[in-house]
Order: C-alpha cells, then sequence, then structure tokens
C-alpha cells in the first residue's frame, strides 16, 4: 500500500502526521538562535606584545620571528600573518575551518609560554586573545558627564563598566576609545638629576626599592597567630614627592620632588574620542572570532540598560554606532518578504483554480513545510540568518509545486466525472513517480554543496539544508497530507465566472501549443537555432558581469580611516581630525546621519604612531531617510579630497570582510623589505594609471623620521660605562617607562617615569642625559654617541613567515573587487622579488568563496543526470531533460544583465538552484509520456499529449516560484541588495527557461526516445518468463 493511498483511507492517521510536523517545528523555530550569517569564520587567535621603547625592526628579530617560529608548527593552521610596529608586536593565526576556537587558543597559549624565556626582559608578558588582531567593535557605547575630566571618566569607567560588559558570552574585549586611564606621572628633569649628581637609573632604583609591598612573616602567640604587613607609603603625589632617592654628602636628603615633577596623568595622554563634536569616551564591543554579532550587540545593549539607572547623576551612555541595527533591520526584511512571497503564491493557485476549497490545499503546506524545515535546522546545530530566510522564501514557490501537481491531477478527474475519494487515490498515483522523482532532483541539487570545503561550504551549508528539509517535506506533504484535503474537500462544482474566464483561456492556450508542437516537433530546424542563438546570446552576456563577493548594501554605517605624513605629532594629527571634523559635522545637520565618532589616532590601543585618523559614521534608520550608505561615502569622500594634510577613503561596512576597514587588501611577500619595496613601488605606479582602484597604499613606508644612536664603544669602555646603562637612560627619559605600581581605592596603576615635554622635544636634549661610570662620574651622553638622522619604516609586516607588505585600497563605483585583484596579480606576477601573494579581509573571503561555485554547479549537473537516469532506468530520458539546464543559467544571465547586477554570492546560490527549478518542468513531461508510450501511444502522439496535458501545473507551479521570487526584486531597505540578486536569478531563469523547456523537450524526446525504453520493460519482461516458467508443464508447486 503507498502512502497516498494509506493516506487517502486513514484520514486521522494523515492529519496527525502533518501536526507532529507543525508542533516539532515550532519547538524548533524558537530554540533557534538568531544571526547575520552562518559561522563562517575561520577560528582566528592573535597574540599582541608590547616592548615599550623598541623599534620596529627590534620587535620584528626578538619578539615577532620568535613567537612566529613557536606558533609555526600547531595543526590546523591555514595562515600566520604578523605586524610588528615602534613598541607592539601583533601575530595573528587563522586556523582551518570547523576548529573550535578555544581549541585553537589553547594551543597557542601553550606554544607561547613555551617561548617566554627567549623574549627580552623588559617586554610585557604576550596576551592570547580569540580574535583577529584588526578588529574592529561592533558596537561603541559613547559615555559622556559635563564637569568631569577626562582623567575621572575614565577612572569611573574601568572601575565599574569595563569588566561587566568584558564578561559577557561572546566579547572578546572592550577598547576605551580616548581613555585617560591614571598613573602616577614623574616628569624627570634632567639638569637637576645632573646638578644633584644622579641618573635616572638612581631615581627608578629608588622607587623599586622603596615603592614595594613584601610578605613580613607573622608572629605566633600560644592563643593565635596574627599576619604582619608592611603598608605602602606612597599613594599620593605628594607621598611619592617626598620619596627619598639619595643622601648629600652633607646629610642633605634628596627627594623626588627635588628633581621630578610629581602628579596623577593620563597613562597614554594621546587618544581622543569624540561623538558628534563633543568629547567623550567610547567603550567598543569586540567580539570573538565566531561569535554571534546580534546576540553580543543585543546582550551589551541589555546590559547599558540594566546599569543606566545607577549611573552618576549627569552621566548619559548612548549608542554611538551598531552594527547589529543592519543585520536586524535586514532579517525582519526577510520575514516580510516571506510573508509577502506565501500570499501571492496562494493568490496566483487561487487565480489558476478558482476554487478557495482546492486553494487551501497547496497553501495549507506552506507552513507545514517552513516549520518542519526550522525544526532540521535546530537538530543540525544551524541558525536563522539571512541565508536559511533567502532559502525558505525560494521555498515557498517550490514547495506548492508537488501539492499543485497533485491536486490539479486530481481535480482533473473530478471535473471528468470521477469521484473524489477514487479521484484522489488514482490521480496521486499517476503523479507520484513525478513527484518523486522532482524532489529527488531539486534535493540533489543541494548535496554537493553540503560536502564542500572551506568559508564556501560553511557558507552554503545551511541554506542547503534549508532548501533539501523543506523541498523534501514538500514531497512528504503532497503524497499524504495532499490526497487526503483531495478526498474530503475537493467536489464537482459549478466554476465561479472568474475561474472559467480562466479555464477558457488555458484551453485556448492548450489548444495553440499543440498546434505549436505539430510545428516543431515536424520542423525543428527553425527553434534549435533560435535556441541555440538564445544561449549564444546568454554566453556573450556572461562574459560582461562584473564579478564581486556580494552586491553593495546600504548597510547605514561607514568606517573611514585617514593618515597624515609619518612622524606627525598627536597635537598636530588631533588639529587635523579637528579642521575636517567641521565640514563633516554639516552632514549632521543634512537629516541622514544620525551620529558620529571621531577617533585619534586611529587604531585600536596604545600605540607610538599618531598619525593615523579614523571617523565612525552611523545612519539614520532606512525608512527615515532617502539616502543610501553609498551617498553618504561618496559626499564623505569628497570631504577628504579637499583635506591637504590628511589621505583617506570612506567605505561602507561589509558583513564578509571580517572587520577589516578597506575592501582591498592585497599581501606580497618576499625574503627583504627592500627587494619588496621595489616591487611595491612598481605595482602603485601601475596602479595609479588604472582609475578603478581609488587610494592604493602600502603598509610599508621608509618615510618615519627616526635617530640613529651610534655609541663608541670603545669609548664607553674605557670610561666603564655598559651600552645598556645608555640605552636605559634614554628609554627613561625619552620613553615612557614603566618602574613600578600604587593601590588606589583598591585598583592598581602605574608608576611611568618620563622627561618633561620640553626636555625631549629636539635633538639637542640628548646632551642633558648623564650616566654613571664605573667611578661613579658623571658621563655626558654626548661624549659617548653620536646621533644621525634618517628615515626608516613604522611598520613592518609578515605573511606565512615571510616578509609582507600588504596593499589596501578602495574600489571606483562599478569597478568589482575581481577585476581589482586580477589586476594586481598580474602586477605582482611581473615583479621577480615577490616570491608570494595572499589577500585578507574582503578580498581574502572573496578568493576563498568565489572559485569553488563553478565545481558546485558541474557536481550538480552529474549528481542531477545519475538521479535522473536511476529514475529513468536510462541514459537517454536524463539527456532530454539535463538539456533545460543550459537555458535556465542563460535566462538567470539574461536577468542580470537587464537589470544591472552583479555576478557575485547570491546570483551564484540562484544559478546552482535553476538547476532544479528547470529540470522540474522536463520531469514532470517524460515522465507522462513515458506512461503514455507504455500505455501503446506513438512516441510522437504520446509527446503532444504529454506536453499540452502537463501545460497547465507547469506553468502553474513555474509561475508559483516566479512569484514566490518577485517580492525578493522588488526589495528595499537593510539586506535588498542581497535579495534582489538572487531574485532576478530566479525569475529571470525560471520564466525564460520554462517558455523554451515546452518548445525543446518535446524536440528532444520525440527524437531519442525511440533509442531507450520504458522503465519497468525489464520488470515486465521478468514477470512474463516467471509467469511462462509457472505454466509450463512439469513447473507446477512440488507435492508435499
Amino acid at each position: 500500500m503507498t502512502l497516498s493511498d494509506l493516506s487517502v483511507k486513514r484520514p486521522v492517521f494523515a492529519a496527525v502526521l502533518a501536526i507532529l510536523l507543525v508542533l516539532v517545528g515550532i519547538v524548533g523555530f524558537f530554540s533557534l538562535p538568531v544571526r547575520e550569517y552562518p559561522d563562517t569564520e575561520p577560528p582566528i587567535v592573535s597574540v599582541q606584545t608590547t616592548y615599550t621603547g623598541a623599534a620596529a625592526n627590534v620587535v620584528e628579530t626578538r619578539i615577532t620571528q620568535v613567537l612566529e617560529n613557536a606558533l609555526a608548527g600547531i595543526e590546523g593552521i591555514e595562515t600566520i600573518s604578523s605586524r610588528s610596529r615602534d613598541g607592539q608586536s601583533e601575530v595573528t593565526i587563522e586556523f582551518a575551518p570547523g576548529r573550535t576556537v578555544d581549541a585553537a587558543a589553547n594551543d597557542v597559549r601553550d606554544r607561547v609560554g613555551g617561548v617566554g624565556e627567549d623574549l627580552p626582559e623588559e617586554a610585557l608578558a604576550p596576551e592570547v586573545r580569540k580574535v583577529d588582531a584588526d578588529a574592529s567593535p561592533i558596537l561603541f557605547l559613547v559615555i559622556s558627564r559635563p564637569g568631569w575630566s577626562r582623567l575621572q571618566l575614565s577612572d569611573y569607567v574601568d572601575r565599574n563598566l569595563v569588566d561587566r560588559f568584558s564578561a559577557l558570552d561572546g566579547v572578546a574585549r572592550v577598547f576605551v576609545g580616548g581613555e585617560a586611564r591614571p598613573a602616577m606621572r614623574i616628569w624627570m628633569q634632567p639638569q637637576r638629576l645632573a646638578a644633584l649628581g644622579l641618573t635616572p637609573a638612581d631615581v627608578e632604583g629608588a622607587l623599586r626599592a622603596q615603592n614595594v609591598e613584601l610578605p613580613a612573616g607573622r608572629i605566633e602567640a600560644p592563643d593565635r597567630n596574627a599576619t604582619i604587613r608592611v603598608e605602602r607609603p606612597f599613594v599620593t603625589p605628594g607621598e611619592f614627592r617626598a620619596l627619598v632617592i639619595a643622601r648629600g654628602d652633607d646629610g642633605y636628603l634628596v627627594r623626588l620632588g627635588d628633581v621630578a615633577r610629581v602628579e596623577v596623568e593620563a597613562e597614554n595622554p594621546y587618544a581622543a574620542f569624540r561623538l558628534n563634536g563633543g568629547s567623550a569616551l567610547g567603550m567598543g564591543i569586540v567580539r570573538q572570532s565566531g561569535a554571534n554579532t546580534l546576540a553580543v550587540a543585543e546582550a551589551a545593549k541589555a546590559l547599558a540598560e540594566e546599569i543606566r539607572p545607577d549611573l552618576p547623576t549627569g552621566m548619559t551612555m548612548t549608542v554611538g554606532s551598531d552594527e547589529s541595527l543592519f543585520i536586524s533591520r535586514a532579517i525582519d526584511g526577510v520575514w516580510i518578504t516571506l510573508a509577502e512571497a506565501a500570499l501571492l503564491v496562494v493568490f496566483v493557485i487561487y487565480l489558476f483554480l478558482g476554487s478557495l476549497r482546492a486553494t487551501i490545499i497547496p497553501a495549507v503546506t506552506v507552513p507545514i513545510c517552513l516549520l518542519a524545515t526550522f525544526a532540521v535546522l535546530w537538530m543540525l546545530g544551524f541558525s536563522v540568518n539571512l541565508l536559511t530566510l533567502l532559502a525558505l522564501v525560494l521555498a515557498i514557490g517550490l514547495v506548492v509545486d508537488d501539492a499543485i501537481v497533485v491536486l490539479e491531477n486530481v481535480y482533473h478527474r473530478i471535473e471528468a466525472g470521477e469521484p473524489p475519494l477514487a479521484a484522489a487515490v488514482n490521480g496521486t498515483r499517476q503523479v507520484a513517480f513525478a513527484v518523486i522523482s522532482t524532489t529527488i532532483v531539486v534535493c540533489a541539487v543541494f548535496v554537493p554543496v553540503m560536502f564542500l570545503a572551506g568559508q564556501t561550504g560553511l557558507l552554503f551549508r545551511e541554506l542547503a539544508a534549508a532548501m533539501i528539509a523543506a523541498v523534501a517535506f514538500s514531497g512528504f506533504i503532497a503524497l499524504s497530507l495532499a490526497p487526503m484535503l483531495c478526498s474530503k474537500l475537493l467536489r464537482k462544482e459549478e466554476r465561479g465566472r472568474l475561474a472559467r474566464a480562466v479555464d477558457d483561456r488555458f484551453r485556448r492556450i492548450e489548444a495553440g501549443y499543440g498546434r505549436l508542437l505539430d510545428r516543431v516537433i515536424a520542423r525543428p530546424l527553425v527553434p534549435m537555432l533560435a535556441i541555440v542563438g538564445f544561449l549564444a546570446g546568454a554566453g556573450w552576456l556572461f562574459t560582461t558581469l562584473d564579478n564581486e563577493l556580494a552586491p553593495a548594501e546600504d548597510v547605514g554605517i561607514i568606517q573611514a580611516n585617514l593618515s597624515a605624513p609619518e612622524g606627525t605629532s598627536f597635537a598636530a594629527m588631533d588639529r587635523y581630525m579637528l579642521d575636517l571634523q567641521k565640514p563633516m559635522l554639516d552632514l549632521l545637520e543634512q537629516g541622514t546621519v544620525r551620529s558620529m565618532i571621531q577617533r585619534t589616532p586611529g587604531g585600536f590601543g596604545p600605540s607610538d604612531d599618531f598619525n593615523t585618523g579614523a571617523f565612525v559614521i552611523f545612519l539614520k534608520p532606512w525608512d527615515e531617510r532617502s539616502e543610501t550608505t553609498q551617498d553618504v561615502a561618496a559626499q564623505v569622500n569628497r570631504i577628504f579630497a579637499q583635506s591637504a594634510a590628511l589621505r583617506g577613503n570612506a567605505s561602507p561596512r561589509n558583513s564578509l570582510s571580517r572587520g577589516r576597514g578597506q575592501p582591498l587588501n592585497f599581501v606580497i611577500a618576499g625574503n627583504s623589505y627592500e627587494d619588496l619595496a621595489r616591487a611595491r613601488d612598481r605595482i602603485l605606479a601601475a596602479a595609479a594609471d588604472n582609475p578603478g582602484i581609488i587610494n592604493l597604499d602600502a603598509d610599508y613606508k621608509e618615510t618615519k623620521p627616526q635617530l640613529r644612536i651610534a655609541v663608541d664603544t670603545a669609548r664607553a669602555g674605557d670610561l666603564g660605562v655598559a651600552v645598556s646603562d645608555v640605552s636605559a637612560a634614554l628609554q627613561s627619559l625619552m620613553g615612557s617607562r614603566r618602574v613600578t605600581t600604587y593601590v588606589d581605592r583598591g585598583e592598581e596603576y602605574r608608576v611611568i617615569v618620563q622627561a618633561e615635554a620640553a626636555d625631549r622635544a629636539a635633538p639637542e636634549a640628548l646632551a642633558a642625559i648623564q650616566v654613571r661610570s664605573q667611578s661613579g662620574a658623571l658621563v655626558p651622553l654626548a661624549n659617548l654617541v653620536t646621533v644621525s638622522e634618517f628615515a626608516g619604516a613604522r611598520d613592518l609586516g609578515r605573511f606565512n613567515k615571510l616578509r609582507a607588505i600588504t596593499l589596501s585600497g578602495a574600489l571606483a563605483p562599478g569597478y568589482t573587487m575581481g577585476e581589482a585583484l586580477e589586476f594586481l596579480e598580474n602586477a605582482a606576477s611581473e615583479a621577480e622579488e615577490v616570491q608570494a601573494i595572499g589577500y585578507r579581509g574582503e578580498s581574502q573571503a572573496f578568493k576563498e568563496t568565489g572559485g569553488s561555485i563553478v565545481l558546485i554547479f558541474l557536481l550538480t549537473i552529474v549528481l542531477v543526470y545519475l538521479v535522473l537516469a536511476a529514475q529513468f532506468e536510462s541514459f537517454v530520458h536524463p539527456l532530454t531533460i539535463i538539456t533545460t539546464v543550459p537555458l535556465a543559467v542563460a535566462g538567470g544571465v539574461i536577468g542580470l544583465a537587464i537589470m544591472g547586477q552583479t555576478l557575485n554570492l547570491y546570483s551564484q546560490i540562484g544559478i546552482v538552484m535553476l538547476v532544479g527549478l528547470a529540470a522540474k518542468n522536463g520531469i514532470l513531461i517524460v515522465e507522462f509520456a513515458n506512461q503514455l508510450c507504455d500505455e501503446g501511444m506513438e512516441i510522437v502522439a504520446a509527446t503532444r499529449a504529454a506536453a499540452t496535458r502537463r501545460l497547465r501545473p507547469i506553468l502553474m507551479t513555474s509561475i508559483a516560484t516566479v512569484a514566490g521570487a518577485i517580492p525578493l526584486v522588488l526589495a528595499s531597505g537593510a539586506g535588498a541588495a542581497a535579495r534582489t540578486a538572487i531574485g532576478v536569478v530566479i525569475v529571470f531563469g525560471v520564466a525564460l527557461a520554462t517558455l523554451i523547456t515546452l518548445v525543446l523537450i518535446p524536440i528532444i524526446y520525440a527524437r531519442l526516445a525511440r533509442y531507450t525504453s520504458s522503465p519497468l520493460t525489464v520488470s515486465r519482461a521478468l514477470d512474463d518468463q516467471l509467469q511462462a516458467a509457472v505454466q509450463r508443464p512439469g513447473n507446477g508447486q512440488p507435492s508435499a
């Protein structure tokens, strides 16, 4: 007994099955997490090490290379990239997808711990974080209070807020923009030190010796024990000023206040953060690698709401920028599109059938299949995201197809006078093979996607699972619930006026179609030439399509990075940013921009370089503005172009760019920076002539002003001065040396020594520095060293253990990522100094995702062909059906060209889907033609009869699929570009393929069917032979 027979005979059983699917689906739906994309990010771990005062080349050799060599042996590493700056080393390790970030971080910690002794003593312990070193915050919470200094505000934020937000699940770190963490600043005065016969080392030694808190044992009395504790006597600036650093010959005590100015000041005074032009503090929430942006941002905003009532009077905490807003709005937009598609599909069905009773049957399948799909996603550990929701929108048109095929056939039999029960059983049996066949084929289309490796596989896997589940459930419902509902709801009844009009029009179309088939089957040359011309035209259009990772979205958030000449001071850079901010603030008054954050310098941590700045521009919600993100970015870039001092580019945030600002990130690697610099200059010169690449710049520039201090070792040895003493004296006065700590209200802060600003403003200041010789006499530094000026690089990058230079830039409107990378690859291939190339950020995601779509497409066609061959028991019939695939793809390509779309991630998904959608129509015609041939009808007559009889369900299913995709094409607001890209491919591909398929399939079937036989031929021959063997004399049943 078949499933359909069982369902008609036991209607309650069929209803219970459907209700169970709904119940499990509801549980799954409420248990699914919501995020923007599937979790495709590879596990990324970074190691950051601070070595204050060290030059970039010293950091590279002493720290970065040591760490890289230790980390290189960890299993599953995809790439190791690093950056060595003055005073700081950053190593970023990207692991293969599928590895958990926690396990990767533990491996990294083990290796870093093993090389701790090989690192310089002065370097701080390396910090291991589960995030890309270049990752930017997803959310800025801006804190301000009138009347409080930056020092007070920073102290409050650090004590009361940072730790609470850092503890949230998925938060990697909290970056405080404009932070002024308190520190005891000891501003030493070299002239006074020299006058009193002291050196910076004496001051440091006194601080380390006296500002200590050591265990002092305990008193053990017979009855009780008491711990002895020596209190630190130094907490306030006054107490530090009184600290004795030396004793004169006459017994005079030299105190710290005699040789230095002591005050509580910012540990890092070189940071500015402004919201809409007003000074404030910004807490940037940086999510962990692979964490859910939406969940982390929602948790942070919920915590902010919880904290807000407890803030000091007058203090405000507002959202400065929020990347999750686009995600939530885009997902809301897809839900609306889902509802529109469902209503449109149901309306199309009603229009065709003209009966409310009949419309209910396919309409009921939509919510059941979608809810059941949520259950499958939940069981597989997937999420509700833009891709799975897009899959469900597209599935709406598909899930009704099987029900329509069953319904239309049963309805036709009832119209012919058959009783509803019999019509439900016989009608479903007649099309059951076609329903199963089309269901398996559409599912087979997405199977290769499930097994793809890398980022592409992770990205498409959830979409494929959603499509397979929805289509599989639609086939199940079409053969269980649909026949039962047909037997209960359908009756032979008088059609309404609309239904009669539609039916009459269809009859005329069927008659005209039959006459057309007679002509094209008899004379196929002209239509075949027309189809070849259609395919050739589509092929030519394909070569003209631009290629990019994802269409430009109206994301509502713009990131702008600016730079000034190397060596620019913090004061000068902040002044440049303030000058640029004035025209930028005019954008606020125009009504499109909600808020604007300005940071100087532009990095996310303390730095010895101040020549960078950044703007984050947060736009108003989509329904409150008419300008797109791209329009505002263009305005911002025009403002930037007017600045003589700064160079930069503003670009919309991209979800797939892995947190990096510029879309174009191309890496050239080789043995030495000198060789790479020559290759860099040639590539930059070539790019300057390419109008499609904007502001291409390199991270390696030999332009940072530096002083080279050469110690006369012979003279120093003669005087008994060690080179380390010279370095320590320079670091203490010219750098910012952390000597010890002090405790204030339970928090530990640093004590930092440095010369007064006036005593380190010019190279001549070095003459005032004194070092102590072996005899105890003071020796001026000028007697031991020679000073020369030169220009060097501030930033030394490495890629997979090779020295590397990264070229970053933006793309001109209309110029795609694919074209830009191809241009740079060709330029790099001509440079013999370049040993390897690589990609970062959005460029890396583009290269990883783009290549494998061709493999998916070819695998899909092969798999569909083999599935069809197994079902039809023939290698010929699948050829007939598979010929529709190029037509569908050609239709999709023509749609992209007409609508001005590009070949991107979403349009490629649509093209893969077209393989299954195109095969459906061919299956319906070929399967029914085979049935008629089995009944003895001649091939041409069977072809004509099958095509005309299946015309109505083919048109109904195709129009339903197109109707389901139309809301995607007409989408607007957040995430609209992605929905439009996939919608255009489906609408044009299905529409054009259906029209041509109705002509092409009959022509090919009529020519090829004679070369194969029915799927049941072998079974019938076997039955005949077995029957003959039974009837032959002597072959009866054996006697007992």
